[in-house]
């Protein structure tokens, strides 16, 4: 389609005569189209001549733009050595000149006229260096280099960055490239010869690119944006580039390469490098501390350029000025810093792709995000047509009336118009960027002593005199970003229930720190954090604690989403999975699953803490979590031992979660109970580079994944692994097969051990091996429920010895050496919060419910549902099975709540004031919602002693029922 019939704006000709003559010099020019050639005209002198010194070739291009585009920039690639010089800069006057009028006759949108110019830069580029290979390789001057691998680009790749890489080149833009050489394709004794070739080639190639003849220039270059550039020749190995940046790399450098492309020469191994180079430009926590770094930078900037001071539009520069270009993109580019590492969607070159991507996470309002969209683009056309008047590198407005006259009249505006849209415009962005910066001017009213909810004179000075000294709060960045916050932290903290007591659990946050910038970044850019650590550490110290060594998870409440409901275990399996895909590296994939848990497993907490789940739910939802981590991680660690020693003979193996995970509820301290169980379907040994007998095979793999979820890494552990409910304890193999797991269970196994089974759960492995545990576990089940009187037996036991096991008690002798039964509970004082250990407890009641679904051969796990089974099948009475249930869930409850108050034993006048209210709110019935502590203590003696009552008429029953032979 030819550009006459798309003309949707003209430009009005501030010279006319010049204009009448550029339309003149296309005589087929008639109607808009020829209204448009001397609208340019006339307003630019560098375009009248190029439509003279192009006209031949303009009268037809303006029938197809495209086409014409399109074959200008297959030619570039098809010069000779001997043309590439002038045909290069014959390509660039065509460029010039078609998309001049494309953008002035509003034709062809702003992205697209900035992506044909950056496609002319990348092909311009591409055919110098290569042009200058190939003779240099013609000549001998680059040893082991072949004819095929100088066409190809050599081993140099060209990365373009800033608006170059990004796709978005002004109209007299330069280019700023980094040229890198992969250093692995040259045979080390070419190295030398190599590297001095290299070097003298990017200079010619810049010379060739810049330098001005009598046919003009193609691009000035700009190669400052290296590693170093002071010290460093301008091509340099990947190797020393990728060492620079992991050890000296700064902010500034990483919002560069958040626009980097490899534009020409070896494509391949500059995206390769530009891969490696991920990690230092994408954090993987929320990287506030660059808002403060990129502020500087644009002070910084202001200061050079003297850009300080109120809008004044004569000589006001479009890209650095106050709600210029540059404003924009730093507030984009800073937003994508702080995020696209948990974000990949954020990772986009385009600015206004950006803008939509930020938008669409919810990392700022779509109306800001469409009004910045809007503004960037009318900035970046103001800036073409200030370049376009004479082909200069230029941002700044006129400073003469006659100059923003011209201006006006390429827009095709009245200077008045014009004025007052630059106006709105600049002072628009200006609003919208500069109180994300600079924060001192949001901070302002919190270091106010006058001003708001501030603490008392005097409050915490105690406390508060220590916390120079922590590691938190030794560098001068980390104490200049604290004291804006120090304020308003304070004044919450006073406005606790029990103020000291609040003091003093954030003092032991701020204490456990091991460094404070970013934290205290991302509460300064994100105040309802502030509120957030307050609220736990007045109710929940152990969870501050916990908050001091893993302060990254406070990424998940600002990443978004973190109130949303929960998302269920498929949901939960598929995200990890995707996390863990996106990493190579087996370590990596290992630190990757230990923050997902992290940030997942504190969620819970501040749910639970905050009511905005039960205790019930928040131990469905920890289930899930290290459900999650077993089933991400099995593969991860089965594809590992498989590349040493081959794939996993017969059906392999699978992972049986016990205890509490089996019935699917955890709480926030607890350990992880499983089995691995294998079938080797008789085959002897794995087939690999280093084969292993079967058994030895599944030993081995069982370590390895065990290693993979308790070993600490950079990131921590996972869980703790208790292995010891295998057959035969710690005596037994870490793995054990199919067949020899179902006849130990048929024939050796002790009662405790199929009570254990009662709740045993197949998560992750081979599924049909899955499938055929949970076949067997039915099977023993049903074959060990026939001899009621015999399990109660055991049962009344078991309770005997962990009763005789609490500290205090005279011990009874052990009827058997197994191990799980070798735990004992915490002593029981006057005021019993001890929510598991005792009779009519939580330990209690869920043996008996076990014993229930045993006798009833019920596959149901968790305790209410066995409880349900018991009765269903005569063993146990309604009224029985109900004070049960109550035992089960307000002591579920208790011990739910206390694992996120302390890691000891729950004492309720050492967990202060916000720790107790939360207590009771958990602990509290329906018909008692008022409960103080008094009340509350009765009422789990009251609920206990029921319990206690229900499980002796039980056993009595049972015991009774049949006599036991001798």
């Amino acid at each position: 389609m030819d550009i006459q019939s798309r003309i949707t704006r003209l430009p009005i000709a501030y010279e006319p005569e010049l204009g009448a003559e550029a339309a003149g010099y296309v005589p087929g020019a008639s109607g808009q189209l020829a209204a448009l050639l001397a609208g340019a005209g006339g307003c630019s002198p560098f375009l009248a001549g190029l439509i003279r010194k192009e006209a031949a070739w303009l009268e037809t291009a303006l029938e197809a733009p495209e086409s014409a585009a399109a074959a200008e920039l297959a030619s570039m690639a098809q010069l000779p050595p001997d043309q590439i010089a002038d045909g290069l800069r014959q390509t660039k006057r065509r460029f010039a000149v078609l998309l001049a009028l494309a953008d002035l006759g509003g034709v062809w949108p702003l992205e697209t006229i900035t992506k044909y110019l950056t496609e002319l830069a990348d092909g311009a580029v591409d055919a110098a260096l290569k042009s200058l290979l190939i003779r240099a390789q013609a000549r001998g001057k680059l040893p082991g280099l072949s004819a095929d691998g100088a066409a190809a680009g050599g081993g140099i790749a060209i990365l373009a960055m800033g608006k170059m890489g990004a796709f978005e080149l002004n109209y007299s833009s330069d280019i700023d490239l980094i040229c890198l050489f992969d250093e692995t394709q040259i045979d080390p004794d070419d190295y030398a010869i190599r590297r001095s070739g290299y070097i003298r080639i990017i200079r010619e190639m810049t010379a060739l690119l810049s330098g001005h003849t009598g046919q003009g220039y193609v691009f000035r270059t700009d190669l400052r944006l290296r590693p170093d550039p002071s010290v460093t020749p301008v091509c340099i190995p990947m190797a020393s580039a990728e060492a620079y940046y992991a050890s000296a790399g700064r902010t500034w450098e990483r919002a560069a390469f958040i626009k980097a492309r490899a534009a020409a020469g070896d494509i391949a191994a500059g995206a390769q490098f530009l891969k490696t180079l991920k990690p230092f430009v994408w954090r993987k926590h929320l990287d506030f501390a660059a808002i403060e770094d990129a502020h500087s930078i644009r002070l910084k900037i202001r200061d050079h350029k003297g850009l300080h001071g109120p809008l004044s539009l004569p000589g006001h520069d479009v890209k650095l000025g106050r709600g210029g270009i540059r404003e924009i993109e730093f507030y984009t580019q800073t937003r994508q810093l702080i995020a696209g590492g948990r974000d990949r969607s954020l990772r986009a070159r385009g600015t206004t792709t950006a803008l939509a991507a930020l938008a669409k996470a919810c990392w700022l309002p779509d109306e800001n995000a469409q009004l910045l969209t809007a503004h960037y683009r009318a900035h970046r056309e103001v800036e073409h047509r200030l370049q376009m008047v004479h082909d200069t590198q230029t941002q700044s407005l006129p400073q003469s009336p006659e100059g923003f006259a011209r201006l006006a009249a390429m827009m095709g505006l009245k200077p008045a118009a014009l004025t007052a849209q630059l106006e709105d415009r600049f002072d628009a962005v200006h609003e919208l960027t500069e109180g994300f910066f600079d924060q001192n001017a949001e901070n302002a009213a919190a270091d106010d002593p006058s001003g708001g909810n501030r603490a008392a004179p005097g409050f915490g000075e105690k406390t508060t005199a220590r916390w120079p000294s922590y590691p938190a709060l030794r560098s001068d960045r980390a104490v200049e970003i604290f004291e804006r916050l120090r304020p308003e932290i304070l004044a919450q903290l006073s406005q606790a229930a029990r103020p000291e007591e609040a003091l003093a659990a954030f003092d032991g946050f701020l204490a456990g720190l091991p460094a404070g910038v970013q934290l205290f970044s991302l509460f300064q850019a994100n105040p309802q954090l502030t509120q957030l650590i307050v609220d736990i550490a007045a109710t929940a110290p152990e969870l501050a604690r916990y908050l001091a060594h893993n302060a990254s998870v406070f990424d998940a409440v600002i990443g978004g989403g973190f109130f949303d409901p929960w998302p269920g275990a498929v949901a939960l399996d598929a995200m990890l999975a995707g996390e863990l895909a996106e990493q190579a590296a087996y370590e990596a994939q290992l630190d990757t699953a230990r923050r997902w848990m992290k940030e997942w497993h504190f969620r819970i907490g501040v749910h639970h803490l905050r009511g905005v789940v039960s205790s019930a739910e928040a131990g469905g939802q920890y289930s899930d979590i290290a459900q999650a981590c077993i089933r991400g991680l099995w593969p991860v660690v089965l594809r590992e031992f498989e590349q040493k020693h081959g794939p996993a003979p017969g059906q392999g193996a699978m992972v049986l979660a016990m205890g509490s995970l089996g019935a699917g509820r955890l709480n926030a301290k607890s350990d992880l109970d499983l089995i691995v169980i294998y079938d080797a379907q008789g085959q002897t040994a794995s087939e690999g580079r280093r084969p292993l007998a079967a058994r030895a095979y599944f030993a081995r793999l069982t370590q390895a994944m065990i290693t993979a979820l308790t070993a600490p890494t950079a990131e921590g552990r996972l869980y703790e692994v208790d292995m010891r409910l295998r057959p035969s304890g710690r005596q037994g193999p870490v793995a054990v097969s199919l067949a020899s797991f179902e006849s130990y269970q048929m024939e050796e196994a002790w009662t405790w051990e199929h009570l254990a089974l009662t709740r045993a759960r197949p998560i992750a492995g081979a599924k049909p091996l899955m499938e055929q545990v949970e076949a067997a576990r039915a099977r023993v089940l049903a074959a060990k429920s026939a001899s009621p009187s015999k399990v109660a037996q055991d049962v009344e036991e078991m309770r005997g010895r962990l009763a005789g096991a609490q500290p205090g008690a005279q011990p009874s002798e052990p009827s058997n050496e197994r191990d799980d039964v070798a735990a004992a509970p915490r002593h029981v004082g006057a005021q019993n919060w001890d929510a598991k250990s005792g009779p009519g407890r939580l330990q209690d009641v869920e043996l008996i419910a076990q014993m229930g679904a045993l006798l009833a051969s019920s596959s149901a796990r968790s305790t209410s549902a066995q409880l349900e089974a018991s009765v269903k099948a005569g063993w146990f009475a309604p009224s029985e099975a109900d004070d049960l249930r109550d035992a089960a869930a307000l002591f579920g409850r208790l011990q739910a709540a206390s694992k996120l108050l302390t890691s000891g034993k729950l004492q309720p006048g050492q967990i202060g004031e916000g720790g107790r209210q939360f207590i009771l709110r958990e602990t509290a019935i329906a018909a008692r919602e008022t409960l103080d502590i008094a009340a509350l203590s009765a009422q789990l003696d009251a609920v206990a002693g029921r319990a206690r009552s229900a499980i002796a008429a039980i056993i009595t029953r049972l015991r009774d029922s049949e006599q036991i032979a001798e």
